[in-house]
């Protein structure tokens, strides 16, 4: 808006910006866009069942620790890789949606006979095995993938769709706004306008290898 002097001129803006974005997968185009985004990018950074180049993913959790969890865990990430920025002196504020989902098609590891194997499924950086399963669910046509997160200490379940048909929903049913606030101690997790809150230790992370050697005293 900063660009625009009217909500006319910031319309025009956005159509321009939309032309150079990729399409809309024909089978999302009726959903809302936080749904469909993931679909609509091939991320250039491998992740646990993606590879870079390959078609997007949604990522979600069953449970909204874990979701702040996972959330969490990434923005350590970046940390480790940027060892002089300091702290944000102030919450980062993210906010969390649901949405139903209905994938009858789905792998779930935490079940036999994939839970024989949980040591390949749950490694904390070593997502090769993950990524392969992803390939011949897909070419499987298969909907989702439910997996045990590594990064909820408690250990939550996330889930994995490769396809917009899993979505019972058009658009997100509730959203929640939390801050969190980074520190030397680890961080702090607080829902808005409610007494939830929640706490992420340094151990909590500290099974991961690069957050094992994050430097905590910014």
């Amino acid at each position: 808006m900063a660009l625009v002097d009217d909500l006319a001129e910031q319309t025009v803006l956005e159509e321009i910006l939309e032309e150079t974005k990729p399409p809309v997968p024909a089978e999302c185009r009726e959903l809302h866009y936080l749904l469909y985004t993931p679909f609509r990018y091939s991320v250039r950074q491998d992740s646990r069942f993606h590879v870079a180049g390959e078609p997007g993913v949604f990522y979600a959790s069953l449970a909204e620790r874990t979701a702040l969890a996972e959330v969490a865990f990434h923005r350590l990430l970046f940390f480790t890789e940027s060892p002089q920025t300091p702290w944000p002196e102030n919450p980062v504020e993210f906010t969390l949606f649901s949405v139903k989902v209905s994938a009858d098609k789905t792998i779930k590891l935490t079940r036999p006979p994939f839970d024989e194997q949980e040591a390949l499924w749950t490694d904390t950086h070593d997502y090769a095995a993950c990524q392969q399963l992803a390939r011949e669910a897909r070419e499987q046509e298969l909907d989702a993938i439910c997996y045990r997160s590594v990064r909820d200490s408690q250990g939550g379940d996330n889930i994995v769709l490769f396809h917009c048909r899993a979505f019972e929903e058009k658009k997100p049913s509730e959203m929640r706004n939390w801050h969190l606030r980074f520190s030397t101690h680890g961080i702090m997790a607080l829902r808005e306008h409610t007494a939830d809150r929640l706490q992420f230790t340094r151990d909590d992370f500290a099974n991961d290898p690069r957050i094992a050697s994050l430097n905590w005293e910014r």
